[in-house]
């Protein structure tokens, strides 16, 4: 057993000496973060606002004329540029106090740069500011911080995964499992479990008309929204239910049975994949599931080339909510490593781990419990 003798260190233990260059160095690091941290706000709200948009289409122009284009608020929009410019994301040229965005930022900063907008993500530091002092007093008290007081956090999942997932669907992550997309153009059961605002769903209900669609999320302002843009859209093969993912009760019922980023921060991930396993149909059946890559070995993470941020959001987001829930508080770095000995445990046998180029965040899991037949899926 640890004693608190046992963490002084005896003269065999003694601390290496002070570096002070090596304390020097890992301060100007953290100035480095802390700038990172106002950037980050920044970017989210040039973002928000659509000034990179903007911007990436307008010549040199003042802090007056990116207003104008804007119709936002010069004083607002000038502070911004600056921090903007001393960030290094926008040039200004002090002779003519005007503001451009090259080209090479903007492909990776507004909407049009589709799943290459990263712009887009920096909106999750600011959604999470928004419950750190719900988190602080979990640091202290236990327990988690439950969906409900997360304002923006989903609107930004949802954002998120239409420029990763529900874009990429058709050309990118359906064809990584061979013959399904013409087994749903023929028509087949499909169910999304944790759906969220149903844009993958209502994406493959417009796609393949003949198949039919089920959607289970946990929340109920999201199910509206998925309810109302399926009903929009004249959508009469797919359909949205409030439901605990772990509380799915049909037998073998689904050709097919999808998840996108929903299991890891689920309250008992484990059931929630056993109850999969028995909906899903054994003879062809198909779940694909999509989470994290990462590692369950914080020590092979660390050249992942978000984990910092990854590791922030399961402590902020999806390990709070599965432990308010009592969950087991997985978090978003579960890792392959977990995930694979978690679908071993519930029956699955058969699982190939599929990597796209448009996503370096997510793993792809091809998973099934029948028998496969050359040739389909």
């Amino acid at each position: 057993m640890t004693t608190p003798d046992t963490l002084i260190p005896t003269d065999s233990q003694a601390a290496p000496p002070f570096d002070p260059d090596k304390a020097e160095a890992f301060a100007g690091s953290l100035l480095a973060t802390l700038n990172a941290g106002g950037l980050s706000l920044m970017i989210s709200i040039g973002h928000r606002t659509h000034l990179f948009d903007v911007l990436a289409d307008l010549h040199p122009a003042t802090s007056q004329e990116v207003a104008d284009a804007t119709y936002l608020q010069e004083r607002y929009v000038r502070e911004w540029l600056n921090a903007m410019t001393v960030g290094r994301i926008v040039n200004y040229d002090p002779a003519s106090q005007t503001y451009h965005l090259p080209t090479e930022h903007a492909a990776f900063l507004t909407r049009a740069a589709k799943a290459d907008n990263i712009a887009s993500i920096f909106q999750h530091i600011a959604s999470l500011g928004l419950v750190e002092d719900a988190i602080v007093r979990c640091f202290l008290a236990g327990g988690g911080v439950p969906y409900a007081e997360f304002t923006r956090f989903h609107a930004v999942m949802a954002e998120d995964s239409g420029q990763t997932v529900v874009a990429a669907l058709e050309d990118q992550i359906l064809p990584i499992v061979p013959g399904l997309v013409d087994r749903l153009k023929a028509g087949i059961d499909v169910l999304d479990v944790g759906c969220g605002s149903g844009r993958a769903l209502n994406k493959l209900a417009q796609l393949f008309p003949a198949s039919r669609l089920v959607g289970y999320d946990i929340s109920e302002d999201t199910i509206a929204i998925a309810t109302n843009e399926a009903q929009a859209a004249g959508l009469t093969n797919v359909r949205f239910q409030v439901k605990d993912a772990a509380q799915i009760d049909e037998v073998e019922r689904y050709d097919l049975i999808t998840s996108f980023d929903a299991v890891h921060d689920q309250a008992r991930p484990n059931e929630v994949l056993r109850k999969i396993y028995t909906a899903l149909r054994p003879e062809g059946g198909v779940y694909l599931m999509q989470d994290i890559r990462a590692s369950s070995q914080v020590q092979n993470n660390l050249d992942h080339p978000m984990a910092p941020f990854l590791y922030t959001i399961s402590c902020m987001h999806c390990m709070t909510v599965s432990l308010a829930e009592g969950g087991m508080g997985l978090g978003t770095m579960w890792g392959r490593e977990q995930a694979m000995e978690m679908l071993a445990e519930v029956g699955f046998q058969q699982v190939e781990l599929k990597e796209l180029p448009h996503d370096i965040v997510n793993d792809y899991y091809v998973i099934r419990k029948g028998v496969i037949r050359k040739g389909g899926a």
